[in-house]
């Protein structure tokens, strides 16, 4: 393990196999779940994560395919990995009650946490099938109490959402999150419903809250 780890920085790792989210472009979708397969993965140990983490400065729950925070001891690993420089957490599912992330940003108040919520809150569920975007938009408003970095709203331009953006963007700001806007490259096909009918101007536009 020493010799794979010693030249690198940052770690994207899926540290569980578990979403309950239906995304259609998913690669947990289009890989597996449709062609009737369990998705890779299990849930990492403490003594994994932590053979894994002293290797790295940065680490990134990426949720490439499960949500980082369905891990059963998601609060417990956060607490853990508090001396790793940089950890960054995505997370688009809204399972867990409010109560759960105000114990995890205690944890480890010093990591980043981007938030999936795609077009406006009520429209989010249309690609994120599962989710509900209004109570996402109520955890990234919370999370703003909490975290030591601003919370970052992820938003993926679809095109279902790409005339709300700027609505979007300025809910964000007015309550004190950053705004990104992700274009995706996973469309299914040509005429894939999801892709939006414009080019965006600026790839991975962020909005940074200066307030």
């Amino acid at each position: 393990m020493e010799r794979h780890f010693k030249k690198r920085v940052r770690l994207n790792l899926d540290v569980t196999h578990r979403c309950p989210l239906e995304c259609p472009n998913c690669q947990r979708q289009t890989s597996f779940t449709n062609h009737g397969l369990v998705p890779h993965g299990r849930d990492l140990s403490a003594v994994e994560i932590d053979m894994i983490a002293k290797h790295f400065k940065d680490i990134a729950f990426c949720g490439q395919l499960s949500d980082p925070v369905h891990h059963p001891k998601f609060n417990e690993i956060m607490s853990q990995l508090k001396n790793v420089p940089e950890v960054f957490v995505h997370n688009a599912a809204t399972a867990k009650p409010m109560s759960w992330y105000i114990k995890s940003w205690q944890a480890n108040p010093k990591a980043v946490w981007i938030f999936a919520c795609d077009g406006l809150p009520k429209d989010s569920h249309k690609y994120r099938k599962n989710q509900d975007g209004i109570k996402m938009f109520e955890i990234m408003k919370e999370a703003t109490k909490h975290l030591l970095s601003t919370p970052v709203w992820q938003c993926i331009r679809f095109k279902y959402n790409e005339n709300d953006i700027e609505e979007a963007k300025k809910m964000a700001t007015d309550n004190g999150i950053n705004f990104i806007v992700v274009e995706s490259s996973r469309w299914l096909t040509d005429d894939d419903p999801f892709k939006p009918t414009k080019a965006l101007k600026s790839k991975n536009a962020v909005y940074e809250n200066k307030s």
